[in-house]
Formats: C-alpha cells, structure tokens, sequence
C-alpha cells in the first residue's frame, strides 16, 4: 500500500524564503486528554501567499509525518514546539493519562514545479479525533528536554506523537500538484467494522 511520508524543512518552516522551495508543515491545533496545547508560534508565513502570515498561529513547526494511507492506520507526527509546550507536554507525561483522546489539525505544503507555486499536499477540512497510540505499554508521544539547535530562535523542543483514529469515518485531502487532490478516508465507524 502506498503511504505519505514527507521530511519537511524547520528552517523553511520558521523562516519562509520565497525562492527556496522544500516543503512545510504545521500542527495548527491539537488537544490531547482534554488539554489543548496552545498555538503560540506567531509570524509563520503562508507558502501560498508568502506576504502574509498563515491566519492562525501554529502548535508546532513539523519537520517529518508518515501515514501509511490506510484507514486504520497510524499517523505520525515529529515537529517544533514552544516552551510552553514542552513544559505542558512533559507534565502530562509524568502525570496519569486517563483520556487519551486526540482532537488535531494540521496541514503539509509543497511546491509544484510545474504550476510555480506551492500548495496544500496533505490538509483536514475539519478537525480530526484520534487516540494516542501505544507502543506495548507506553503511550507514543515525547518531548525532548534539551532545545533545538535547527532554529535557535524561538526556543523550541522536538516533539513525537502517534495518533491513531477514532472508531469514526473522517475524511483528510491528498494531493499530487496544485491541480490534482483526492480526498482519503481515516478511520471506520464500529458499525462498518461488524
């Protein structure tokens, strides 16, 4: 089965050149056990409109996602977070995870040589509801506790996170170039799985 993987540019990601053109992505929201992290990295610029800021503030800054493209499937996530964020994420950890559900948005651009101009390759229309996947007992996420040195400002720590789908039917986009999208399913109703 084909899968979506991309290593995605942190540099470009903080610091937008519009003649550079590897691809970005961006957690714009995530809620993990009923506690939202916040979207506090400011001034990210918008790849399909460089002039201006992306209209809401970012989680983290990715810098690697995979999805093996099936319905049941995994996502994984590996990107920048703020100081903030990493305190809020490491004390969850060291706490008892009761809930461990996932609300999250997010969105990966890339740059269509053909089209001169980079586009949406992998976005939600709407927020997507996951679990934290487990690795045997443990739960799949982690922050690290000495900071980046990719970009030295803001702060910023690596984080990982495995979320798997919700017993519901959701939706997400792919798309090849600028003018070539399909929309993928993620996750299947309990009802469907009988």
């Amino acid at each position: 089965m084909p899968q979506f993987s991309r290593s995605l540019d942190v540099y470009q990601g903080f610091n937008f050149k519009k003649d550079k053109q590897s691809p970005v992505g961006y957690i714009t929201a995530i809620t993990i056990g009923g506690e939202a992290l916040a979207a506090d990295q400011e001034t990210i610029k918008d790849p399909e409109n460089p002039d201006a800021a992306i209209a809401d503030k970012v989680v983290a800054v990715l810098n690697h996602y995979l999805w093996e493209t099936g319905v049941t499937d995994a996502m994984y996530f590996s990107g920048q977070v703020s100081v903030a964020n990493k305190q809020k994420i490491a004390e969850m950890l060291l706490g008892n995870f009761s809930n461990i559900e996932v609300n999250f948005k997010y969105v990966i651009y890339e740059y269509d040589p053909i089209g001169k101009k980079y586009f949406k390759s992998n976005f939600l229309d709407a927020e997507m509801k996951g679990l934290l996947e487990k690795n045997g007992d443990d739960l799949n996420m982690s922050v690290a506790d000495n900071e980046s040195r990719e970009v030295q400002s803001p702060k910023n720590f690596t984080f990982q996170i495995g979320i798997k789908p919700q017993a519901t039917e959701q939706s997400l986009n792919l798309a090849t170039s600028a003018s070539k999208k399909i929309a993928k399913k993620w996750g299947i109703t309990e009802a469907a799985a009988k």
